[in-house]
């Protein structure tokens, strides 16, 4: 039988090892998850997981920041690319997840996870050949939640019919540190908000880091209200307003314009969780995503 060694680095990597070549076992701290039709370890069957190790990340940067080449990419200790997307885990047991970060609090440059190239490095938005900025900073750290997708060819019933965005599920980090583009932080999910751009359902899951000193007080919508008072309307109306100075309309939200519970929010991963295995495992047509 094998055994498996699984930890959590000072510096909120994740490292799995397997000491022999015989059967995984099943254990009870994360799940492990193995690409290329490997063993499977999972504490909580609800979520799917088809993807990958759990290696030391390092973080590489190609290019200079704010140009059209820049990239984030991440690696393993050998130096082989890894898929920020695919290749890190979603859920790391009870209520906890991981979180990439693509926008640091504060700053306005609009970064995100490339779905279409190969190994999805986080690159800086364009549009017609320019990056894209913000109107003004984001006040949270911003990123998404890797092993998720909100598929186009679904309509949610609950959210006015509308279709997903074809992205991972985004996270609103509330937490007091400035997280680092590409960082991997566990967080606790306390909140959903419905938002609905141009027709298309795009999650906002609003979360904190467990490393943030508050985080043991907040862990459901009402306590964000009580520690952090203002702070769901401020999300909600910043994402309501972020297109108007472009001459856009304002985003619309679902769900009675409020925000959802802890409940709710954690539904909302499984189900896009469901939806991503469904695409990895070619179930559903990728179109122009890498699934690499």
């Amino acid at each position: 039988m094998a055994a498996a060694t699984v930890r959590v680095s000072a510096n909120n990597t994740i490292t799995a090892s397997l000491i022999s070549k015989g059967p995984l076992q099943k254990t009870s701290i994360f799940n492990l998850c193995f690409r290329n039709g490997g063993a499977s370890a999972q504490r909580r069957r609800h979520f799917s997981c088809s993807a990958i190790y759990n290696p030391q990340i390092q973080i590489k940067q190609h290019g200079q920041p704010e140009t059209l080449d820049y990239r984030v990419f991440f690696a393993e200790d050998s130096g082989k690319k890894v898929s920020p997307w695919h290749d890190i885990p979603l859920h790391l047991g009870d209520g906890v997840f991981n979180f990439i970060a693509e926008i640091p609090k504060e700053s306005s440059a609009k970064m995100e996870v490339a779905t279409d190239e190969q190994y999805t490095p986080i690159k800086q938005d364009t549009k017609k050949g320019k990056l894209r900025y913000y109107p003004y900073n984001i006040h949270w750290n911003y990123g998404l939640l890797p092993q998720t997708w909100e598929d186009p060819s679904l309509a949610n019933a609950e959210v006015e019919g509308a279709f997903g965005d074809n992205d991972p599920v985004d996270v609103v980090e509330i937490g007091e540190s400035r997280a680092k583009i590409g960082q991997v932080l566990k967080v606790k999910p306390l909140a959903a908000l419905a938002m609905i751009d141009e027709g298309e359902l795009d999650w906002k899951i609003v979360a904190i880091s467990l490393d943030d000193p508050q985080a043991s007080l907040v862990n459901d919508i009402d306590d964000v209200e009580k520690h952090f008072p203002g702070t769901l309307t401020a999300i909600r109306e910043w994402f309501r307003d972020y297109k108007i100075p472009d001459g856009k309309p304002a985003n619309k939200f679902g769900l009675g314009n409020k925000p959802a519970n802890k409940d709710y929010a954690l539904k909302v991963i499984m189900e896009t969780n469901e939806s991503w295995a469904k695409l990895v495992k070619r179930s559903i047509p990728a179109g122009d995503l890498s699934l690499v």
